[in-house]
């Protein structure tokens, strides 16, 4: 691998402080779901919309108006207009890292913009941002990483992942790119997995990775 690399952000949960408010939204639009918010983003974390809401539908017992997924993305949007913010130290760790970086995320763009914006990140990131509604796949299929790897002019060897949940880490693998696992709010981060707490770690991990290919 040469010295040059690219670092690809995941969105929700690792740029941005995100997951709490997403799965707010089912709180606020579903009276019948009992589930707390912090058990909603435990059991939804990285995963795509469409099988969240057929998980939804099959606990409850019901099906959930046509409207719906509007409705959600509407709510989504509210909350993060009134409550988004960056993870804790990304802004500050976005501006040291002297790397080409890049948002590669499950959601659809105009959400990923949004939340770049409302979060004061999208500087950061200028135009390199890209969503699997676009490209088609979403994790763990490894897609969207090698369609992000092609699209800026670097090989998978030269590409490090920065993902805050196993479907993402997964697409990490099959891309055969190096992955880091963001978990600051997790107990035990995923076992063999390159893990860090706090934003401010990152540098290192990524200096390491770099000076040892």
């Amino acid at each position: 691998m040469s010295s040059e690399i690219c670092i690809i952000f995941d969105l929700d949960g690792t740029l941005v402080d995100s997951e709490y408010l997403c799965n707010q939204a089912f709180i606020d639009l579903i009276p019948d779901l009992t589930d707390t918010v912090e058990a909603l983003t435990r059991r939804n974390r990285g995963r795509k919309l469409a099988p969240i809401l057929i998980d939804i539908e099959k606990r409850l017992g019901h099906s959930l108006p046509s409207t719906f997924e509007s409705h959600y993305r509407l709510r989504v949007a509210e909350l993060f207009d009134a409550h988004l913010k960056p993870t804790p130290g990304t802004p500050q760790v976005l501006e040291q890292l002297s790397y080409p970086c890049c948002v590669a995320s499950s959601a659809p763009p105009e959400k990923i913009r949004h939340a770049l914006n409302i979060s004061g990140l999208a500087a950061f990131f200028g135009g390199r941002i890209f969503s699997s509604y676009e490209v088609g796949s979403w994790k763990p299929e490894p897609g969207l990483f090698l369609h992000v790897a092609e699209a800026l002019g670097f090989r998978p060897g030269q590409c490090i992942v920065v993902e805050d949940s196993e479907p993402g880490l997964l697409a990490a693998d099959a891309a055969g790119m190096f992955a880091l696992h963001y978990a600051p709010a997790l107990a035990n981060p995923l076992p063999n997995r390159r893990a860090f707490r706090t934003m401010a770690e990152l540098p290192n991990l990524v200096r390491a990775i770099a000076s040892a290919a």
